[in-house]
């Protein structure tokens, strides 16, 4: 059997103040970047096609992270790694999406290599994305098990 105090240490990793902290500097860093580009946005007349697509990506990526931080910040249960498994798919895609921009802006031509070193750079994101990603579900498969051989050892200890 699992000591009680194991148990709040399990608990408390989970709910943690620098866990909190650093989803609270998500929360401010990503919400004052999303309003400082959509006001830049929609202040500047005349932007080429291109940078206003690549400002809209910006705002959208940037409230989906403003998002996400205020879900894990508003959630009161464990997680269970449930949000380290989204922040990592959400850095996939998102990567994904401003790799295949960039190569597209470099296949246009008229801006040199550029474009096409931003998106070796994004690939490499997407790269350590993807790491976090299989980090992330092989820690939420563990946590679960581990909470269904709890369940079991409470279980048996009841009958």
């Amino acid at each position: 059997m699992i000591a009680p105090e194991r148990i709040r240490q399990m608990v408390d990793v989970e709910l943690s103040t620098r866990g909190r902290a650093g989803h609270t500097a998500l929360l401010l860093c990503a919400s004052a970047m999303t309003i400082g580009i959509a006001t830049l946005w929609t202040t500047e007349s005349g932007l080429p096609l291109r940078t206003q697509l690549a400002f809209a990506l910006m705002v959208g990526i940037g409230g989906a992270w403003t998002a996400y931080a205020a879900w894990v910040l508003t959630t009161r249960s464990v997680l269970l790694a449930r949000h380290r498994i989204l922040a990592a798919a959400m850095g996939v895609i998102f990567s994904g999406v401003f790799t295949v921009f960039f190569a597209v802006v470099g296949y246009q031509g008229r801006l040199g290599d550029t474009p096409y070193l931003a998106a070796t750079l994004e690939a490499a994101l997407v790269g350590v994305a993807v790491v976090m990603l299989v980090r992330a579900r092989r820690q939420f498969a563990h946590l679960v098990a581990r909470r269904e051989a709890l369940q079991q050892q409470m279980g048996t200890q009841r009958s």
